[in-house]
């Protein structure tokens, strides 16, 4: 009977390695194109940071991530991790672990087992020209209020694109 347990157990444990093998991350890199700085922000995983014009910011989202948010913020002031944003804030941190207040451009993402999927929403308000790109998917460009890439109003479901489980991400501010 030991033996069965134990084989049991080794069956177990192969299965969950084999299943971690082939749940790996989606590496977003995060670029600010723009003349001025932008904080980007993300959730539930990244936090936030700063880039000056020309920086990119790399952050790795584990597979089963749902209902992923990043957007960037204008207007900042920190002092040390704490302080304020024009548009985005999230409650005066600069690693944020709430969404932004708006008016924000958001780039929203679910990292699945086979299939990812991805869309820029103005919901929210739009506050920064975004690109958002999955590795194996099609590009999003939304460069104003109404642009036709992103979901504008909460019942205009057609705006969501599907690409190969855990691409690689680009979301450039002012592409």
């Amino acid at each position: 009977m030991a033996s069965r347990s134990a084989a049991s157990s080794v069956l177990s444990l192969l299965l969950l390695a084999a299943f971690a093998a082939s749940a790996r991350a989606a590496t977003f890199t995060i670029t600010n194109n723009c003349g001025s700085t932008v904080w980007p922000a993300a959730t539930p995983v990244g936090g936030g940071t700063q880039l000056d014009p020309g920086q990119s910011w790399t952050v790795n989202v584990p597979a089963g991530t749902q209902s992923g948010r990043v957007w960037g913020r204008t207007g900042c002031s920190f002092n040390g991790g704490s302080g304020s944003c024009q548009t985005g804030d999230c409650g005066g941190a600069l690693s944020c672990t709430l969404s932004g207040q708006p008016p924000m451009t958001l780039a929203e993402f679910t990292i699945g087992g086979s299939q990812d999927f991805y869309d820029i929403s103005v919901i929210d308000g739009y506050n920064l020209p975004m690109l958002f790109s999955c590795s194996t998917g099609v590009t999003l460009n939304c460069g104003g209020s109404s642009c036709p890439d992103a979901y504008l109003f909460p019942a205009d479901n057609t705006k969501t694109h599907a690409c190969s489980g855990n691409s690689n991400y680009q979301v450039t501010f002012c592409p």
